[in-house]
Order: C-alpha cells, then structure tokens, then sequence
C-alpha cells in the first residue's frame, strides 16, 4: 500500500501548486488602485497564510488517516452539521473556482492562438477539452496526479522567480509613493487588500485532504504545508514588489498582464510569450490541484452519509471517480454559462464568494483543533490557544472584509445545503 502513496515532495507541491494559480499574475493590477499599502495587505495575509498553515499541520497530526481535510476535521471536532455545512460551502467553492480558472487558462492561451478570442465556441470546447483532460488524469492513480502537480508547480515558479528576482535591479523607488491612493482610511485600503491577497493563498491546507494517501502522514503533512506556504509567500512578495517598482502606479493600473509588463523592461517582445507560458502552466497546475480535491472532499462525506452514496463510489485506482464527473459537469456548466455577456461581473464577484466560502471551514477547523487537542491530549498548551485566537481573529476580519453583500450570499449558499442534509439524514 506504501508505494501508492505520496510523499513531502509531492504534497509540498500540491500545496503550492494549488495556492499559485492565475490569481498572482492579474492581482498586481487589482492592487495598483491602492497603492504601496498594498504591500501591507500581502504582509498580513501572509502572517494569516502562517497562522492556517500551522493550525492544518497541527490537524493533520491529530488526525493523519482521515480524507476530507477541513470537513473531516469540523466533523471530529464539532459534529455532522458543522462537517456538512464545511463540506457543501468547500465542495461548491471548488467547482466555481474551477470553472474560473478554465476560463482564465483560455484567456492566456488567445496569446498564442488569437482565434479563441474571436470564436467563442471554439473558446469554451477549449476551456471544457482542459477540465475533462485533467478529470481523466485525476481518475489515475494519485501517484500519476502528483507528478503532473509537480512538474507544473517547478515549470510555472520558475517566470515568477525570474521576473521578482530580476525586477529588483529595476526599482524605481518612487512608484511607492504616496503609499495610500486608494482614498480609503488606511485601515480599510489594508483590509481590502488583505481579503483581496488571501485569495492568492487559498489551498494550503490541500494537503491535509487526501491525508490517508501520504506517506508519514502525522509528520509529512505539517512539513509540506509550512513548506509550500513559505515557498508561495516568497514568490508572491518578491514578485509584487518588483512589479510595483518598475511600472508606474497610473499604467500598471491599466494593465492586463502585469507580469509580461514588467517582463518585457528586460526580455523585450517574447516577454508575453514567456509569462504567458508561465500563466498557461499556472492554471493547469491549479486545475489539476483542485480536481483531484473536488473529488475528496464529498468522498469524504458520502463515507459518512452526508453526501450521496454515488459520491463515495471508487475505481480501481481508488479514485472517486464518479464525484469527479459529477463535479467537472457543474464546474463546466458554469464556464459555458460565463461566455454569455451577463455573467461576466457575476463571475467576478462568485471568486469572491468562493474565498468567503473556504473562510468558513477555516474557521471552523481552527475551532476543532481546540477540541481535538482537549479530546486526545487533555490539557491544551497555551502556544496552541494563542495560535487558535490569533487564526480566529483573522479570518473573522477578512470574513468581514469581503463586505455584507458576498457575507450575505455566503449565508444562502450555506442555507441551500440544509435541505439535502435533512434528506440525507432521513
């Protein structure tokens, strides 16, 4: 059974394959509105990336043969509502998530096939032809996944790196000045920007999720999810530091690919090709990632009779297979639905959504670690109570940060759930 399963490596690499993503090459844009301040955002959810990143190694050593990562743990923790509430919110976040980066992967690869922007149906088989490749790849077995997440995640660091440690020659220190252009207090630009970051960061307790399938499991997992935060925050904040000092606030504001922006100052031309490239690999990385958790997550659940049976259903390569399917058609609906006009702000803000989505889990996760820690170990040691504290002030300021609009869908797509866990019960 031992050689079917995964080691620090690859579990490193599904943690910061799943973080870096497409968000990082379009969030310098997002940030110029704000300013430097925004460096203050990354700082702060960076030291909340941390403080997740600890409370999800922790877990994962109190609870190493579980499946279902946050789920699992909230049931263990706070019982089957909690867990199903974590399970429904997570699951529908993933397949709204894929189905964004499917799009995005589109809309990098019309640099090199221009023809995707002038035939949308070309674009969206295109888009549906990447989430189906990767839906076949995750029903191999997880061996086969994490080699092609750590080939991506190696491939797709490697333009960042160069652009963040190269551009650092290139600073013009007066691009950081005036720090807020935002006209928001500054407490309020740091709380945008931070919410706005954390999204970049979502994914590090990838890890934990397909715990029963990882070597070493109460050890590996904790190494592997410290590791890859720690890898992505360096990348992101080299990386947005030094587009921020080449390119004045006023035109990286208008960008629409900061990074080939930035990269063109030192490569010239074949610049967009190569950050392109990077953001092509970045995607699939991310698709991938997130495909095989698609599938673990309400696996997990079904085991538990939370979810439909179907969903627990395995092939030969143990792989949930069927939930993957099931996923993957959602995930593709809502892509085919975004080529239509109307729906393009609403996608936009369905991210948004997604990051409040996986705020729950986190912070009922968090919660669960205090009651996991009293249940297995008695006392609870006062560094693990100020770790808890620190993470639950956290995500309840970014929780609040997404704004009463995004809080208040997040409560219906939470209330929508109740029902079919009424029916599942029965």
């Amino acid at each position: 059974m031992s050689d079917k399963k995964i080691g620090f490596w690859s579990s490193t690499s599904l943690v910061a394959g799943n973080m870096i993503g497409s968000g990082v090459f379009l969030l310098p844009a997002s940030l110029a509105a704000f300013g430097s301040i925004s460096l203050l955002g990354w700082l702060f959810s960076s030291i909340g990336a941390i403080l997740l990143a600890a409370v999800f190694g922790n877990l994962g050593r109190l609870a190493p043969n579980t499946t279902g990562g946050p789920y699992a743990y909230t049931r263990l923790g706070l019982g089957n509502f909690p867990g199903f509430l974590v399970a429904w919110g997570y699951w529908v976040s993933i397949w709204c998530t894929n189905a964004a980066i499917a799009v995005a992967l589109v809309g990098y690869l019309e640099v090199f096939f221009p023809i995707l922007s002038q035939n949308k149906i070309l674009a969206v088989l295109t888009g549906l032809g990447v989430i189906w490749l990767f839906t076949w790849i995750n029903s191999k077995p997880l061996k086969t996944v994490a080699l092609v997440q750590l080939i991506t995640t190696v491939l797709k660091i490697m333009p960042i790196i160069l652009v963040g440690f190269i551009g650092i020659l290139y600073i013009n220190t007066d691009h950081f000045f005036p720090i807020n252009i935002s006209g928001e207090s500054s407490f309020s630009a740091i709380t945008i920007t931070t919410t706005l970051t954390l999204f970049a960061f979502l994914g590090m307790e990838s890890a934990t999720i397909p715990s029963k399938n990882i070597k070493n499991a109460a050890t590996t997992i904790k190494k592997a999810t410290m590791a890859g935060t720690l890898i992505t925050i360096v990348v992101y904040i080299m990386s947005s530091i030094a587009i921020m000092g080449i390119i004045p606030p006023d035109i990286l504001l208008e960008s629409n690919a900061p990074f080939a922006d930035a990269a063109g100052l030192f490569w010239g031309n074949s610049a967009k090709y190569i950050v392109a490239g990077g953001a092509v690999i970045a995607t699939l990385g991310a698709l991938n990632g997130w495909i095989l958790i698609q599938g673990q997550i309400p696996m997990a659940a079904a085991q538990d009779n939370l979810f439909p049976k179907i969903f627990g259903k395995l092939n030969s390569n143990n792989s949930p297979i069927i939930g993957i399917i099931l996923s993957s058609i959602l995930a593709s609906v809502l892509m085919g639905l975004n080529y239509t006009k109307g729906l393009i702000d609403a996608f936009t803000f369905m991210m948004k959504l997604s990051t409040l989505s996986v705020l729950t889990p986190y912070l009922l996760s968090t919660i669960s670690l205090l009651i996991l820690i009293r249940k297995k170990e008695g006392a609870i040691p006062l560094s693990k109570i100020i770790l808890s504290i620190a993470t639950i002030v956290f995500c309840t300021w970014v929780i609040i940060g997404c704004g009463l609009e995004t809080i208040i869908w997040g409560v219906i797509l939470l209330a929508i759930g109740v029902p079919f866990y009424l029916n599942f019960k029965k």
